[in-house]
């Protein structure tokens, strides 16, 4: 099986989130409970380091080989922030938007890669956050559709609905 989970500790706590200590890479805003700033949730890599992290191996349109994808579960980005809505617009650093069905991230197993062959993403590389599904998985996700949810050099997400 290409798909790892490995149980790590969340990062929310009772009264929200704690702080970053270092640069935020990723701010979750929206239909949120759980926040650490002004209405949003600043992720720093350290913090997306403590959630729930997996691994994807798969090939996709955008490599030549079969990689390995690894970083937190988006579900647990999702539970993190205590997300209460159904849709997602997951934005680039250049602005691009996808809107995915925050089921995608419950249901499907989806990883917000933060690593490439246990390398760190740089922005260069699709970088710092880059939205993978377990497409060796599930050939019902190697379609159009999924690739175009598959946002890189994520920034944020809006938690709509």
């Amino acid at each position: 099986m290409t798909f790892v989970v490995l149980l790590i500790a969340s990062v929310a706590q009772a009264d929200g989130l704690r702080s970053p200590e270092g640069d935020v890479v990723l701010t979750v805003s929206g239909n949120i409970t759980h926040t650490n700033g002004d209405g949003v949730a600043r992720f720093d890599r350290a913090m997306l380091q403590d959630l729930q992290q997996a691994t994807i191996t798969a090939a996709t349109p955008w490599f030549d080989a079969t990689h390995d994808f690894s970083g937190p579960l988006g579900l647990a980005v999702l539970e993190a922030v205590g997300a209460q809505g159904g849709t997602l617009r997951v934005v680039a650093l250049n602005d691009y938007a996808a809107t995915v069905p925050a089921a995608d991230l419950r249901d499907l197993g989806a990883v917000l890669a933060t690593h490439l062959d246990g390398q760190m993403m740089s922005v260069r590389d699709k970088g710092p956050l880059f939205l993978i599904y377990p497409f060796d998985d599930n050939p019902d996700l190697f379609d159009e559709v999924y690739f175009g949810r598959s946002v890189w050099q994520i920034a944020r997400i809006e938690v709509q609905d």
